[in-house]
């Protein structure tokens, strides 16, 4: 068991808490995911480490609320416990040798860009972040991104808060205005990715994605996280999460991640229905 020793809303959709997992907080790095599993009859979830203090023996995870399993977590309060907490799983984020760097986070994607620009800043690097967002109300992280960024942008749709418009915008002008940018790292929805490496790769900035596609058990034996590669298939859990995102089938990954949307529909709502009874 695995005891919540901080909670925080960040949003009305996003939560963040610490676990205190002394083994895990020892080894994960940026980029590694954990899988966790809220009680004995709970599914397996991936969630990305989004920070570590060592010291403490606490891992930082944020999550949205969008199925079941993270809006069943969302009822758990500090000083309760969570069953099962397993990592560091993945590779960790190659970070060796880059002098500048643009991070381009979208939504929730912006906890796993943190740890990443954290890292970064302190090696050196100089870094630049672009942070998307639908509207104000969802804008999470800023406080800590300023902190590690020498410049941050951000991003809404609506235009409510920051700049209106889409990440790959700030993107593609920093670009022509000369900023030489040692690689490019983005993390967020499929489809964010993918016009990113859409924005980039007429430039030939070498730009890594960050892909989070459907897991199970997170060591490569179930297949499901499978994608295509450079024309091969390669496996999230183990090969990644990060990809060179000029090889990766984007078409293919958001087809395959919408595959079990009815089924994820139908859990969430039942859970809803559940939580109504109960708090009724």
């Amino acid at each position: 068991m695995y005891k919540i020793v901080n909670k925080k809303q960040l949003n009305s959709s996003v939560t963040m808490m610490d676990i205190y997992a002394p083994l895990v907080a020892k080894k994960a790095q940026a980029g590694q995911f954990i899988i966790l599993r809220v009680d004995e009859d709970g599914e397996r979830i991936p969630l990305t480490v989004a920070g570590t203090d060592k010291q403490n023996g606490t891992v930082k995870i944020i999550f949205q609320l969008v199925g079941a399993t993270t809006m069943l977590l969302n009822t758990k309060n500090e000083g309760e416990y969570i069953q099962d907490f397993c990592g560091p799983l993945g590779t960790p984020t190659n970070t060796a040798g880059l002098k500048k760097v643009c991070i381009v986070g979208g939504g929730v994607g912006c906890a796993i860009a943190l740890p990443i620009a954290q890292k970064l800043y302190e090696q050196g690097c100089e870094v630049h972040t672009i942070i998307g967002f639908r509207n104000k109300d969802l804008v999470i992280l800023q406080e800590e991104f300023s902190k590690y960024s020498k410049k941050l942008t951000i991003m809404t749709n609506d235009g409510s808060y920051g700049e209106k418009g889409v990440v790959t915008e700030p993107l593609k002008k920093a670009i022509e205005d000369g900023e030489n940018y040692d690689h490019v790292i983005t993390i967020g929805p499929l489809v964010m990715m993918k016009f990113v490496v859409a924005t980039t790769k007429p430039y030939g900035v070498p730009t890594t994605v960050s892909m989070n596609p459907i897991m199970i058990d997170g060591t490569g034996m179930c297949g499901g996280c499978r994608l295509t590669v450079g024309g091969k298939t390669k496996f999230a859990c183990v090969d990644g999460p990060d990809f060179n995102g000029f090889e990766v089938d984007f078409d293919e990954a958001i087809e395959r991640s919408s595959m079990y949307s009815h089924f994820e529909l139908e859990a969430r709502e039942k859970h809803c229905n559940l939580y109504k009874k109960e708090v009724n």
